[in-house]
């Protein structure tokens, strides 16, 4: 991919997600790994994918399934060798395509070489790469540690050393220590082992949490906002920290610039206000092309990302129309996703199955009959939703084959998740705390089917043979139940697939740049079921028009579109439609229109 591509070239891509775990396994040991992406590039080009994306394969103890880095510069033994990547390297850039890594480096594995010279001593050279503190005291004389911090997967965020007598901070597991970027030693190498993958044909990086990556000096205490458990939140004192910018600034400097095709886009979790997000994504000021934020991401979620909330159409609309305006009227750039590695699947989040028509409560009986009716036209319904806003679009495996959140009748034992394994754990044990010797822990089970990352995680749907077609051999994770009715196989060369309709919209979003580049303008923004916005760029202008409902509804159209339009894609209608004041929509019926000007 060496010819020069223009600066915004990454404006209009589609972004593929790849969970290598759970993608395809070619040797039959039941893990994904790179020879079985490398047999499935054609279905992601066919899909017109121009960027193959992979969550993290480097050598890893696999505490937190890859994201627990032992050693940047080499690919876990499940996936494969450093030769496999230069394979799928050249075949991804012979299709046309492109090849992001996962770049983590909040944190490494406490297997690392560099925390195990870290915490041998507190003199060796590297003890200053992590965050280490020295124990508080109460007024008993208990040992405590250095401030109030949760951990986000649960419990202290510090983690006590017995050898060197000293906590040191992770902010995800034990076994995560976050590295010191203070230290200009951590960043230099950092920047060398970017430099390593840039030099072996890596396109470019998406970054995890880089968010977290500078921490408030001193390290104070968050606020108690949850009096009933030991730790507290103290989002406000790592994330989108004092030195962030300086730190990405000096990697583009030191890394990126000398890269002229790069491709970056970084995860900034927690974040809910895009004027935090704006100075990472603006040209001027060096640093990333792009961030993901979390606001539509956390829309179902309350203070913890498993306990689940109904979200309305009107809170939708709300978030995507502040995402929308903000980033265009400032000169950003969005990053659009609706699934990923961390996320339930959409169909069962977004279109309000299962949720009563006041919001207020959620019934499997009704999801499952929700699912039943309108699974093929939601699906096709967020593809729409998905590829007529304005930013990067990023798909996730399985997402364009319409994949769904796993059955409830799933016990805990199925699930594999730290995250939804320690809330569980942490949840039980706070319930027998405050006197009840068997908790029913019924609910928290509704909520983590409902939320849980494994509902995403679970093996690729390829066709409907045993596993799936993911694997020969037994795979890590269960299958989800539904494999034979939605697979991969059934729906490649069918027209009316959800599959199909997918490459459809991207193709039609390629097309049409003003579905890239256009100005956003929400439409009916009190509207209960029609979600409604007109797109506009160089003198064209499209209209998007969606019903969110089980209902026929019909819409009225303000004078200012006028009278004629010609119709680009819609997930119902078989034949044109006719543009009238009055648009009837069938349940979760879309339509993009293009404007006469």
């Amino acid at each position: 991919m060496s010819k020069p591509l223009s600066p915004e070239a990454f404006k209009s891509y589609c972004v593929y997600q790849i969970y290598p775990s759970s993608f395809a396994d070619a040797n039959g040991d039941g893990i994904g790994d790179l020879a079985g992406i490398e047999s499935k590039l054609e279905y992601i080009k066919r899909l017109g994918a121009d960027v193959v994306w992979l969550s993290p394969i480097y050598r890893s103890p696999q505490k937190d399934m890859g994201y627990d880095i032992s050693d940047y510069q080499d690919i876990d033994p499940r996936y494969g060798t450093l030769e496999d990547w230069d394979s799928l390297l050249k075949k991804t850039h012979e299709l046309g395509m492109r090849l992001v890594m996962d770049l983590v480096v909040n944190h490494t594995s406490d297997q690392h070489e560099w925390f195990k010279e870290s915490r041998s001593s507190k003199s060796n050279p590297k003890r200053d790469w992590y965050i280490w503190r020295p124990p508080k005291f109460d007024a008993e004389g208990n040992r405590k540690p250095p401030n109030n911090w949760a951990s986000l997967f649960g419990g202290s965020a510090w983690e006590w050393d017995e050898t060197t007598q000293e906590y040191y901070l992770h902010l995800f597991v034990v076994e995560q220590p976050d590295l010191n970027w203070e230290n200009p030693e951590v960043r230099q190498a950092i920047w060398k082992l970017m430099r390593w993958w840039m030099e072996r044909g890596c396109d470019g990086f998406r970054m995890d949490v880089i968010n977290m990556i500078s921490k408030v000096p001193g390290l104070p205490d968050g606020p108690v906002t949850q009096p009933d458990r030991d730790y507290q939140p103290g989002y406000q004192y790592y994330c989108n920290g004092p030195r962030v910018h300086e730190y990405l600034q000096e990697m583009y400097r030191e890394v990126l610039s000398r890269y002229p095709n790069y491709f970056t886009v970084g995860e900034s979790p927690l974040t809910h206000d895009p004027r935090d997000l704006l100075p990472y994504v603006l040209p001027e000021r060096k640093e990333l092309q792009m961030m993901f934020q979390f606001e539509l991401a956390d829309i179902d979620g309350t203070h913890n990302p498993l306990i689940p909330r109904n979200p309305s159409l009107l809170d939708i609309k709300s978030v995507i129309n502040k995402w929308q305006a903000f980033m265009f009227n400032h000169g950003g750039w969005n990053s659009l996703y609706m699934e990923n590695h961390d996320q339930a699947r959409s169909v069962s989040r977004l279109l309000g199955f299962g949720v009563s028509t006041d919001k207020k409560t959620f019934n499997f009986d009704l999801y499952d009959e929700d699912l039943k009716k309108f699974w093929n036209v939601g699906a096709k319904l967020l593809a729409i939703l998905h590829t007529t806003q304005g930013g990067t679009v990023f798909i996730y495996q399985g997402e364009e084959i319409g994949a769904t959140n796993v059955p409830r009748g799933w016990s805990l034992e199925e699930y594999k998740d730290v995250a939804t394994i320690n809330f569980y754990r942490d949840e039980l044990e706070h319930r027998k705390n405050s006197g009840t010797d068997k908790p029913d822990m019924s609910d928290i089970m509704d909520g983590i089917n409902r939320k849980a990352r494994d509902n995403a995680r679970v093996p690729m749907q390829w066709d409907d043979s045993p596993h799936a077609g993911f694997t020969s051999g037994t795979p890590w994770m269960r299958v989800n139940d539904n494999y034979k009715q939605i697979n991969a196989k059934n729906q490649v060369d069918d027209e009316h697939s959800v599959f199909s309709f997918w490459k459809r919209a991207i193709g039609v979003r390629k097309a049409y740049p003003l579905l890239v580049h256009g100005d956003f303008v929400l439409l009916a923004p009190e509207d209960e079921k029609v979600f409604m916005y007109t797109r506009e760029h160089q003198g064209e202008k499209a209209l998007v028009i969606m019903n969110f409902s089980r209902d026929e509804v019909t819409a009225t159209l303000p004078e200012s579109l006028g009278t004629t339009a010609k119709f680009i894609i819609g997930n119902i209608a078989q034949k044109e439609p006719t543009f009238e004041a009055k648009v009837s929509l069938k349940p979760y019926e879309g339509q993009v229109w293009l404007l006469a000007s």
